[in-house]
């Protein structure tokens, strides 16, 4: 059983003339690595806490959101707050937002044991220090504030955080943004070494296609509030099925190819305050047809994974 299953996931805000989140359907296994990649926009960090239930309220929201079996989308808030404590934990983009600089990091560790598990303030703290070695810190940081480390050691703390309760899912929201490129690749195999070690399903939210190859198994490409692409990591880096894929693949430097010139993808991502006919990336993509202009292409079946494109066949033979 996956651990998180999300299917035909439609979220419309009023005010918009199409849906935030189209159809969304993706799952992860127990000890899987998933990465959601696509430009900012795109849908990412709301289908990722579609998995929390963090969810507008104003929003009109259909499907199903199943986290260790259970939906999401009709539990109570009471229910809702038990998953969060003990079942799913995120990782957000930027740790000093996450920390109260007024706190201690022990503090900050131990809480939500205390408080929801009603833990004792010894195996709590026990607990605490445990993960910090795991993250590679020493247990002096229990009595430190967020002010005194640095970027790289609030998110080795943030993500010990997240692994208190021994969730079964972890959200990890762009958590190397903010961080420059050694510690970035530091917490990119600390998060992969986790994930072996305690057989928690991540799900890694990047708009940076190499650092999804380097972490995740499978990679799930959202444009406009679709995944227009999906499948092995692998496979889909060396030969993309969608221009959309294609292209951000194009636009990013590489170190086999450091003088190469960099594609520009042209125009920008479609308006949320305008509807859309066709398929949503037709107005970007230099393969476009009347076909692809006129009528949505469905997700279909390919080589393990799935790809929202008309002319896929097509493409993948003339090497897009």
């Amino acid at each position: 059983m996956n651990t998180l299953e999300i299917e035909e996931l439609r979220l419309t805000l009023p005010g918009t003339a199409r849906p935030v989140l189209n159809g969304v359907t993706l799952a992860v296994g127990a000890g899987e690595t998933v990465a959601l990649v696509g430009e900012s926009g795109s849908g990412k960090t709301l289908t990722s806490r579609a998995a929390l239930g963090f969810l507008p309220r104003d929003a009109e929201v259909t499907g199903v959101v199943r986290v260790a079996g259970k939906d999401l989308l009709t539990m109570t808030p009471e229910e809702l707050r038990g998953v969060r404590a003990l079942t799913v934990s995120m990782i957000f983009q930027e740790p000093r937002t996450s920390l109260n600089p007024l706190r201690r990091i022990g503090d900050f560790l131990t809480e939500g044991l205390r408080t929801n598990l009603h833990w004792t303030a010894q195996r709590a703290g026990d607990r605490a220090r445990e993960l910090l070695d795991a993250v590679g810190l020493d247990d002096r940081v229990l009595r430190q504030y967020p002010h005194e480390l640095s970027g790289g050691m609030l998110q080795r703390v943030t993500i010990a955080a997240a692994l208190m309760s021994d969730p079964a899912l972890l959200l990890a929201d762009e958590p190397t943004t903010a961080l420059d490129v050694t510690t970035q690749a530091e917490i990119v195999a600390l998060l992969a070494d986790l994930r072996t070690r305690f057989q928690t399903a991540l799900l890694f939210v990047t708009h940076d296609l190499h650092l999804a190859a380097a972490i995740s198994d499978r990679v799930c490409v959202m444009y406009a509030g679709r995944i227009v692409e999906s499948g092995p990591a692998d496979a889909l880096f060396d030969k993309p099925r969608h221009p959309y894929t294609a292209a951000l693949l194009g636009s990013t430097p590489r170190l086999d190819h450091p003088r190469k010139r960099l594609d520009a993808i042209s125009g920008q991502p479609p308006d949320l305050r305008t509807a859309l006919s066709g398929c949503p990336f037709a107005a970007r993509c230099p393969h476009a047809t009347d076909l692809c202009r006129a009528e949505t292409p469905a997700s279909t079946p390919v080589d393990g994974g799935t790809v929202a494109c008309h002319h896929h066949e097509l493409l993948s033979l003339e090497g897009i």
